[in-house]
């Protein structure tokens, strides 16, 4: 989930989701229409696939674009349906976890057909639950699995206040008034006026072009959703749970315990919060690239297994 707001642990003088990229802007087919995304185009180490959270876009990852592209890798960011530039149904029930996971799933298995090398997926905060799902429907749909700044099941603490008072919020005066209502919260954090005008600019503008009903299907969808940590952890897929050293979503212990509970790897990225992608990407990168780089594709763990049969 990404929010305005700052903290003494992210670097916000740079720009953001503004940072140049090479990544062309691609549309990949959903299950409701288009979807948006920034795709670095072919990389002979791979590819892999990077899934926004909420009230995100694919630029939540512009940091790492040309970053990945130069390690080899392709990289494909993606809006979800209904942020950003991906439009999306006027149905709040058309934005449950389970749904938004088929549409990644239908990009991953595009992505599968265009690549002979690995095919990674991450996925951020909510995006994280969504792309659980998607490898829970089909454990077999990629190599491995990234959780960054995500959690166990619903979300707990202090920013599930802002997701209570949306409905009324979105009744009152659409998106208009939910965008108007956090720039009056984010004029108290003096972190947050330090970011720079274009960026600040991007932010406003990608927030009024969420869907409404976007908003509040992926809020009942977030607080909403179950612990389905042993489901995943019995998939034996190879993952990874990373986060801000400050996360203030899902709590840095809530996430670690994840982890453990995941038998998966765990790494806390230093000068972050809930978006080290764009708080401290060099950091994420080289976590990032040391674990797709452990990682053994599935089709050679199976070649691997029927050799020794």
């Amino acid at each position: 989930m990404v929010l305005p707001g700052g903290s003494e642990h992210t670097a916000p003088d740079d720009l953001r989701q503004l940072a140049a990229h090479q990544a062309a802007r691609v549309n990949f087919r959903g299950g409701s229409g288009d979807l948006a995304a920034l795709d670095t185009g072919p990389g002979e180490g791979g590819t892999v696939l990077l899934v926004a959270g909420f009230t995100g876009s694919k630029e939540d990852f512009a940091p790492l674009l040309t970053p990945l592209a130069d390690a080899g890798l392709r990289a494909v960011a993606l809006d979800q349906r209904g942020q950003y530039e991906s439009p999306g149904p006027d149905d709040p029930a058309q934005y449950t976890v389970e749904v938004l996971a088929a549409d990644v799933l239908g990009v991953l298995r595009r992505l599968r057909t265009e690549t002979t090398g690995p095919l990674h997926l991450l996925g951020h905060s909510f995006g994280g639950l969504v792309t659980r799902a998607a490898v829970l429907a089909d454990p077999g749909a990629a190599d491995s699995l990234t959780l960054l700044g995500s959690g166990p099941g619903r979300l707990t603490g202090p920013r599930t206040e802002l997701l209570d008072h949306l409905a009324p919020l979105l009744a009152a005066g659409g998106v208009q008034l939910v965008s108007d209502t956090l720039e009056q919260l984010a004029m108290t954090d003096p972190r947050r006026q330090a970011l720079p005008d274009p960026t600040q600019q991007f932010l406003t503008t990608r927030f009024l072009r969420n869907s409404a009903a976007g908003l509040q299907g992926m809020a009942d969808a977030m607080l909403g959703e179950p612990d389905r940590v042993a489901e995943l952890a019995a998939t034996g897929l190879p993952l990874l749970v990373t986060h801000g050293i400050a996360d203030d979503a899902w709590t840095p212990a809530a996430q670690a315990n994840m982890a453990q509970r995941l038998g998966a790897t765990h790494e806390v990225i230093d000068r972050a919060v809930h978006s080290p992608a764009i708080e401290n990407p060099a950091r994420t990168l080289e976590v990032l690239l040391e674990f797709w780089g452990s990682v053994v594709p599935r089709r050679t763990r199976d070649d691997q297994a029927g050799a020794l049969r």
